[in-house]
């Protein structure tokens, strides 16, 4: 059982608006950062928004992603045969955490902790599927991240 009275991480960093500020803004640092720029560089002007939807239904905010864009699984489809290395994908953490900082989104401990929970989980899952032989299982739930718990393809 939820307690309602304990608001979602996605409504504690302030919502989708605050989502897409974030991505809006990470992106335009990715196109002037030099490790991760060519990973990006055919990256579509509606990227920010789709990962902001996505960033929001994992953080506890509307299903808007699985609904619009086929849930995990075509998220998983996004980062097949990319060959990401580790170098990559810790380059994209940090610049979100910095772009984070930047925005002055929430820096608490409990929120920090748990986002940064997540985006290590994602990323590190992103160079997992961006490898040869990785496939999308179509049936991958949405993970769900919250405050100290989560519930996605690989935790049950």
């Amino acid at each position: 059982m939820t307690d309602k009275s304990v608001p979602t991480l996605y409504e504690w960093l302030g919502g989708i608006e605050a989502l897409q500020r974030l991505t809006t803004r990470f992106y335009e640092h990715v196109k002037a950062d030099p490790v991760l720029e060519s990973v990006f560089a055919h990256m579509g002007g509606d990227h920010p928004a789709h990962v902001a939807a996505f960033l929001a239904e994992v953080l506890g905010g509307p299903d808007a992603y699985s609904r619009q864009h086929g849930g995990h699984a075509h998220m998983i489809r996004q980062h097949l045969h990319r060959h990401l290395e580790q170098a990559q994908r810790r380059r994209w953490v940090e610049l979100l955490l910095q772009t984070a900082d930047e925005l002055a989104m929430p820096d608490d401990p409990e929120f920090r902790s748990a986002l940064v929970g997540y985006l290590e989980w994602g990323s590190r899952l992103a160079v997992i599927n961006s490898q040869p032989g990785a496939t999308a299982d179509a049936d991958a739930p949405m993970p769900k991240w919250g405050w100290g718990e989560v519930k996605g393809p690989y935790t049950g």
